[in-house]
């Protein structure tokens, strides 16, 4: 409850202390004594300053409310400050057993006006009036402290629900950052096989140039290179023994990777598994560097993936262009015919292929098509700067 809510409650409990009540027995005893009805204004208006300050400490404190509603019902029947700490009883308590207890206390207590009234002989109240007094019992007591009881009940489900909300959110939150390590690990792996390859043709032309030099400073020139390039493998390896360790035990090969020329193998598969994929290439198909040629298969592998995870055997398009100054690749597949049932997945794949194509300095985009379907797409620059960057 907000502070004006909490203020207009108070000012309302504080306000019911002043109703009028046949069964008062503290008031006929004052008027007894001829202490009315000064007196008797001034206990409602006691009463009336304390319940509402309660409630205002029900953000910090809730027993005062508690007590002063069975204090201020046995005084004046006042009504609105029990209702109250029934209420908040029930809505705080945390053993049964206390709570059982509150409720058959202040089921009697609600009894205890009409009762005393009956006994000190308040004009109006009869022994008839107790039975029906119950009613004070089921209205302010057991009425209030159900309600409390179901606010309680739905504050946990609510939280219940928000806890695993925030769960699953940090669960996909690691599975994509574990989907990012492991794309950026491939990617090393990669760039590995690259520059391993470019530097052992170098280590060879300088072996060659040593053999083959006429003079001592050419020789002693080859020599450096090719130990210095024996070195950079070296390190090389290590690097990529420590990235496989640290990803525990992964058995993942560090050979080749497979690049555009074993597409046709990989929709193949897609095919024998049930899945209609054609292939069409545009441009003129030109030799392209490994990293990059891999990195397009891994778009369509992941692409004819969920094709067959949330597709089933609806018609999928692969599509490579050989551009100018760019490799695009689009994989696009039509709504199935009939509903597909979806197989399980981390939900991370296409978090990985943007990861890949973006450290390339190319551009990934992955939507519904207008009509049902789906569209992946990269395109990647052939321009040799943003290549040799990350080699």
């Amino acid at each position: 409850m907000d502070r004006w809510g909490l203020a207009l409650l108070s000012a309302a409990v504080g306000a019911s202390a002043f109703l009028p009540h046949d069964a008062r027995p503290v008031p006929y005893v004052l008027a007894e004594l001829g202490m009315m009805p000064l007196a008797g204004h001034v206990l409602s208006a006691v009463i009336a300053v304390v319940s509402a300050t309660a409630v205002l400490m029900l953000p910090r404190r809730r027993w005062p409310v508690i007590t002063v509603g069975v204090v201020a019902w046995i005084l004046l029947s006042a009504w609105a400050p029990l209702g109250v700490g029934s209420y908040v009883a029930a809505h705080t308590a945390r053993r049964q057993r206390n709570l059982v207890g509150y409720l058959v206390g202040a089921g009697a207590v609600a009894l205890l006006p009409t009762a005393t009234g009956v006994a000190i002989g308040v004009p109006g109240p009869t022994r008839e009036d107790l039975l029906p007094s119950l009613g004070g019992a089921v209205l302010f007591v057991w009425l209030p402290a159900a309600l409390g009881l179901w606010s309680r009940a739905r504050r946990e489900v609510i939280d219940g629900i928000e806890e695993r909300a925030a769960q699953r959110e940090r669960e996909q939150t690691a599975r994509a950052e574990q989907a990012r390590a492991e794309e950026r690990a491939r990617i090393a792996r990669d760039m590995h096989d690259v520059v391993a390859h470019r530097v052992s043709l170098m280590v060879l032309h300088a072996g060659a140039l040593e053999v083959n030099a006429k003079d001592e400073e050419t020789a002693a020139a080859a020599e450096l290179i090719r130990t210095t390039g024996r070195e950079a493998l070296t390190q090389l390896r290590e690097v990529i023994g420590v990235l496989k360790r640290a990803r525990d035990g992964d058995g993942a090969s560090l050979g080749p990777q497979p690049t555009l020329v074993d597409l046709d193998r990989l929709i193949d598969q897609s095919r024998a598994a049930g899945v209609s994929v054609e292939r069409h290439d545009e441009g003129t198909p030109q030799r392209l560097p490994t990293l990059l040629e891999h990195a397009a298969y891994r778009v369509v592998q992941e692409a004819l993936t969920n094709v067959h995870k949330h597709a089933g055997t609806a018609h999928a398009d692969v599509v490579v262009r050989y551009l100018a100054a760019d490799l695009e690749v689009v994989v696009s597949n039509t709504a199935p015919s009939a509903p597909a049932e979806s197989l399980p997945g981390s939900g991370t794949g296409l978090v990985g292929l943007r990861e890949r194509v973006e450290l390339l300095d190319g551009e990934f985009e992955a939507q519904p098509r207008h009509g049902g379907g789906f569209t992946v797409s990269a395109r990647f620059p052939l321009s040799l700067p943003a290549l040799e960057e990350r080699a």
